[in-house]
């Protein structure tokens, strides 16, 4: 209760609103927020979560985990990751889905605010492995509005999801437009890459 409250507080205050089919406090989702263009991102994430009753979880850096505030980032969903060592994330990933209902991860596939050529495919691995949809997140700065898609189940066919994909976030500008560049794997141009992301 006092979490809701506060994240439409937030909310309110800061003057957005939020559109589409969101997903219960039970339901099970690996949500792709993008674009990620600004350090405003992070609060508006659990305002958004908090103000449905989402229970998320998200990724940061351990350094971060281990200040004086780690209990309180741990507290809020925060999952420590090693950048140094990045090995086995998915697989702990993957655990962390198969321990119970309601598994709902935030992830930010251009995994950081600058622009970047190709998103990272670590939603897609984890969606892939644990048959858990994909809910695409998306602010858009011009309108202050936050839109959930309709879970999506990825198919397998990289070029295919990645049009689905594509087609949500067109008209999507993040809370800095001038950083939102169109999503991109680099496996749909390297076959290498793609049959190693779908296991082929």
């Amino acid at each position: 209760m006092i979490r809701r409250l506060a994240g439409e507080a937030f909310l309110k205050i800061a003057g957005w609103r939020v559109v589409g089919p969101r997903p219960g406090p039970h339901d099970s989702g690996i949500f792709v927020g993008a674009p990620h263009t600004s350090g405003f991102d992070s609060a508006l994430m659990l305002g958004v979560a908090w103000s449905n009753d989402l229970r998320i979880r998200f990724l940061i850096k351990r350094e971060i985990v281990d200040g004086p505030f780690g209990p309180l980032w741990r507290a809020v969903g925060a999952i420590p990751v090693d950048r140094d060592n990045p090995g086995g994330l998915i697989d702990e990933l993957v655990r962390l889905a198969a321990a119970g209902d309601g598994f709902q991860l935030v992830l930010t596939p251009e995994g950081t605010r600058k622009p970047v050529e190709y998103w990272k495919s670590g939603f897609y691995r984890l969606g892939a492995a644990t048959g858990i949809p994909l809910v695409l997140v998306s602010p858009d700065g011009p309108t202050k509005t936050v839109t959930f898609a309709a879970p999506y189940a990825l198919t397998g066919d990289v070029h295919r999801d990645m049009d689905h994909i594509r087609a949500f976030f067109a008209d999507k500008r993040g809370v800095d437009p001038s950083k939102a560049r169109v999503p991109r794997l680099r496996a749909e141009e390297d076959a290498a890459a793609a049959a190693e992301l779908t296991g082929a």
